[in-house]
């Protein structure tokens, strides 16, 4: 390079090197660093030195991925709701219920009819809740894929689907004059990312069991940070943030930010049936319960079944102070006099309304309830064992549930069914004390074998009838309708599954 020679030059390169440098532009870390800050969260960065350039780069991509404005609402929504005072809870009164003893046969034929011709007309969607796996069942597979050991060897998934095959059977025969055309019933499964993958490549590998594709929509709920007692993220390892699923109630936020909601109604569909995958007897897309909720005109219904004694641990719907909203307290919340309470007048438990997961909704309420609980970012706190960088460490998990739409809802109707028709929960391994897989399994064959003796069919068994019985598959018959033909005069070998 040139020396400057002239005097012009001298003076030129005397202010150029007194210019000062520009400064630094800031690294994605310092400028993480400096957005954490805002919020008290800057110690997940406490061992960046220590990392390698792809462990930066996987802390760097798992911090710039979360919505930390939202996040840190949440915190502290949650945090501040603990402990503030709560209404009095009230028994739900027995007249505000449609109890199976108070129905009419002729209100169940005009609610199965009004259920079905909805059905018809493309207004009903359903929701599955199916984010778990089934790990308390020894599988690491997501619960849907279990077989529970009935004869016919079928899935959660595949005894569900074919429900939904065969109400949309019904359906199409009811309604149609003339050749039936086909009824479509959009089905969305929620999974979360642990189960996303494996349950599409379970549903590919059975191609779909006999739906057609572009009925079945799979979506994701989210995941959230696990916090300290003061808010503070928990690092699962020194680059990654320990994270948890939002919980089943998580399907509100992620039916809306995945614009469901907005596709169910470019559908048509104007009623959510929605349910939890670990229900073997459950009624999806039930007629009569969508019929029901229609003619009451709620925003929101549940189905219900009375506790079995006073210290089951399931959760009962309550009313929230006077004259206040039903919703669903755990039964953790229920002190020893008041799960023990009887009505003088039935001499049965005052609170008995068992919540089980089967739920009904209008859309214009799920678009209601989506913006109302984000709006108020409550979530429960569950106190559980996290794993960190200093092994397991006791935090929270922040979640939300499914009935913590009720309180939001202007209406809700409960609808009573029998738990031996319409609730045989799968939660724990077999040799647990209850909610196996084998009392699921036997819970289907005596609901089956009732429909088969009544239909006029006959039974014999090598093994006493309590421990056998038959499978009736859902494309034969929904609830037990139309088995005469297939039934009448015939003796069946228990176990078998009776088939078209």
């Amino acid at each position: 390079m040139k020396e400057p020679t002239t005097e012009i030059e001298i003076a030129t390169a005397a202010v150029t090197t007194m210019l000062p440098l520009p400064p630094p532009t800031a690294s994605p870390h310092q400028a993480l660093v400096e957005r954490l800050k805002d919020y008290g969260q800057e110690d997940v960065f406490a061992h960046w030195d220590e990392l390698s350039p792809e462990e930066r780069d996987l802390l760097l991509s798992d911090i710039e991925n979360l919505d930390l404005p939202r996040i840190d609402r949440i915190i502290r929504c949650s945090l501040h709701s603990q402990g503030l005072p709560t209404a009095a809870i009230e028994a739900v009164p027995e007249n505000c219920v449609s109890t199976v003893e108070g129905r009419t046969k002729e209100d169940r034929e005009k609610w199965w009819k009004m259920g079905l011709k909805a059905i018809y007309e493309g207004k009903l969607g359903v929701v599955l809740l199916s984010g778990g796996q089934g790990t308390r069942l020894g599988s690491s597979d997501p619960k849907g894929c279990f077989n529970i050991g009935l004869p016919s060897g079928k899935s959660l998934f595949q005894i569900q689907a074919e429900r939904i095959l065969c109400v949309q059977r019904l359906a199409a025969q009811a309604m149609s004059e003339g050749p039936t055309r086909p009824v479509t019933i959009q089905w969305y499964i929620m999974t979360s990312p642990f189960t996303q993958e494996p349950t599409q490549k379970f549903f590919e590998s059975h191609k779909y069991f006999g739906l057609e594709l572009d009925q079945v929509t799979f979506f994701q709920q989210g995941t959230l940070p696990c916090v300290t007692k003061d808010g503070k993220f928990i690092m699962e390892t020194p680059f990654s943030l320990a994270k948890a699923p939002d919980g089943n109630g998580g399907v509100y936020a992620a039916l809306k930010s995945s614009r469901l909601l907005e596709d169910m109604a470019s559908k048509g569909i104007k009623y959510v049936d929605c349910y939890g995958v670990d229900n073997v007897l459950v009624r999806v897309a039930d007629p009569t319960f969508l019929g029901y909720f229609i003619d009451k005109g709620a925003a929101s219904a549940a189905k219900v079944v009375r506790k079995a004694y006073p210290q089951e641990k399931v959760g009962v719907f309550v009313r929230r102070g006077k004259g206040g909203p039903l919703t669903v307290v755990e039964y953790t919340e229920l002190d020893q006099s008041m799960a023990s309470a009887t009505n003088q007048q039935t001499g049965r438990l005052q609170f008995c309304w068992s919540n089980v997961c089967l739920h009904m909704f209008t859309l214009d309420f799920l678009n209601q309830v989506a913006n109302g609980l984000e709006k108020d970012s409550v979530y429960h706190l569950a106190e559980k064992k996290i794993p960190s960088i200093n092994g397991e460490t006791v935090g929270l998990k922040l979640e939300q549930f499914i009935f913590d739409s009720f309180p939001y809802a202007p209406s809700t109707a409960l609808f009573e069914v029998l738990r031996e028709e319409e609730f045989a929960p799968v939660k724990n391994a077999n040799g647990s004390n209850f909610d196996t897989p084998e009392s699921a399994r036997l819970l289907v064959l005596r609901l089956h074998t009732r429909w088969v003796i009544a239909a006029g069919g006959f039974l014999t068994h090598s093994v006493p009838l309590y421990a056998t019985g038959v499978e009736v598959s859902p494309l034969c018959s929904y609830a037990g309708e139309n088995l005469e033909a297939i039934c009448r005069g015939r003796t069946f070998h228990a176990p078998c599954e009776i088939s078209l």
